[in-house]
This record gives structure tokens, sequence and C-alpha cells, in this order.
């Protein structure tokens, strides 16, 4: 295969996306990428003026009408719904975006023979496994998941499935209901309000930092293993753990439907294989906040 020195991301326009289009201008100039997002969380702000990017507003399940005319090396598949708790109240844009979306991104991919590196989410360990039934959400990612390696399996596919746990970072979601939980600390510290902890507390997470995931997304993307690849810190706190660090007052808040109580240290060969570890620490971030 020809390389054609183009990259699609899905969402790039999100906080993961912004991240990761950055890193690649940074450090593969061969390449030229295109950003297609639909603007449901993803923002203009996050757009990063450069020659070498070229931003497209519409929805995933419209690629092939959208790109009749191109095609791509590599596809980072990020632009799908990303929440748990709301996916219960926005089922219909949950399942347009994740079912026919992602069906419709797949296809564009096998057509065109492009790699594709999908981003995958942690919700489907915790619980031993029970958890990926808990939320529209998560039951809807952990079934990509099997249709993606069905994919490499019946048509040759060549994939790469990166799993998500829970990022924060540079970008991330401040405000309004799709805030991220660190986002969301962050900005309570910084006015001086309490923070707000979703009862009990005692909810535990593997956060790990949005630098850590693109460095491993910059491995992923070169390699051909058709594997599943665990970017996490491998550090879990509870969410009480968390408010300790920024040793402020917290008040709680009525426990949530769908909400995640464990996350779990599971097997994984990702930093052996890859080469691959977290550099950067939650502890580290939050007393960055605090100066």
């Amino acid at each position: 295969m020809i390389n054609k020195k183009k990259i699609l991301v899905t969402g790039g326009a999100g906080f993961v996306g912004t991240n990761l289009i950055e890193s690649l201008l940074n450090e593969h100039k061969e390449y030229e990428i295109t950003s297609l997002d639909c603007y449901f969380t993803g923002t203009e702000d996050n757009h990063i003026i450069d020659d070498r990017v070229n931003y497209v507003n519409g929805y995933t399940w419209e690629i092939n009408e959208i790109f009749s005319e191109n095609d791509f090396d590599k596809i980072f598949h990020f632009g799908e719904y990303s929440r748990i708790v709301h996916s219960f109240n926005d089922i219909d844009f949950v399942s347009k975006s994740i079912l026919n979306g992602t069906s419709a991104v797949l296809n564009f991919a096998l057509k065109n023979n492009s790699k594709f590196i999908y981003s995958a989410s942690s919700s489907k360990f915790g619980n031993e496994g029970a958890d990926e039934n808990l939320s529209p959400y998560a039951f809807l990612k952990s079934k990509m998941v099997d249709l993606i390696k069905n994919y490499g399996s019946w048509f040759n596919l060549d994939y790469e499935i990166a799993y998500f746990f829970n990022v924060y970072g540079k970008r991330q979601i401040y405000t309004g209901k799709y805030a991220t939980v660190i986002a969301i600390f962050e900005k309570q510290y910084l006015v001086g309000d309490d923070l707000t902890v979703v009862s009990p507390g005692t909810q535990s997470r593997d956060f790990t930092h949005v630098k850590d995931i693109v460095s491993g997304l910059l491995i992923i993307m070169n390699i051909k293993k058709n594997g599943e690849w665990h970017l996490r810190s491998g550090k879990i706190f509870t969410i009480l753990e968390v408010v300790k660090m920024f040793g402020v007052n917290y008040k709680t808040i009525p426990e949530r439907r769908g909400e995640r109580f464990t996350a779990e240290l599971i097997d994984s060969n990702t930093q052996e294989e890859l080469g691959w570890e977290p550099k950067k620490t939650l502890k580290e971030w939050i007393n960055q906040i605090k100066r």
C-alpha cells in the first residue's frame, strides 16, 4: 500500500482529538490532517491554525458523502458520544452516534484500505465486566469493540483498539453537563467553592493524563497487531481521595443512574508490547492547579 500521508481524526475538535492533532503536527510533519466533528462537545476554540489541518463540520454517519473523493492512510475514530450517566437521556443520539456512525466509519476505512484506530471505553472493565451493561454508552461501546475485531477476522481490517481511562488535562471540558470530574473539581477549586462529590464518593477511577494517552496513540498508529491496548496510569483513586489532594471542603450530591463504582487493574501487556509508559500523575496536575 502506498502511504497517502493523510490522517482523518473524527472528533478532532474535541478534548483528546485536539491534543492528538497538536502532537501529530509537531512530531509527524509528513502528514496532512482532516478533522470531522459535529461539534456536540467539540468546539471551534480547539481549532489549531495550521495549513496542514482541515476542519470539516459533519456527522460520522455521513462520512461517505462528505469524503466521496477523499481517502486516508489512517483514521483515528474518537467521534462518538462519550458520557455514561447522560446516555440514558440522550439515547437517540447515543445510538446514532455509536451504532450508525462507527459502522459507517468502519466501512469507509475498509473500502479505502485505511488503518483504523479506535478509542474504546474502560467502562466495560468495571465490576468484573458487569459494568458493560450498566448504561447505554458502556453497552454500545463494548459492542463496537466486538464489531471491529470481527471486521478484522471477516474482512482483514487493519485496526488497533485503544482503551481510554478517565482522561484529564489540557482542553478538558469544564462547563455543562458533559464536563469531566477533574475539570469540575478544578473549576470549583479556583473559584473557592466546595467540591461536589457524587454520593457516596468511594467510586474508584484510574485517571490518565491526555499527554500519556496521545503518546500511546502515536505508537499505536505505526504498528500492525490488531491489538487491544490499555492506556492507563495504573493508579486507582477514589473520588474522596482526589478531593483530599485538593485539600478543600466538599459536599455530596445524590447518586446518579449508571454511575460506575469500581475501576479495576486488569492484566495487560500494553507497556511491554508498546514500549510505552505513563509519565504524568494526577497529583502533579492538581499541585499545578493549587500554585
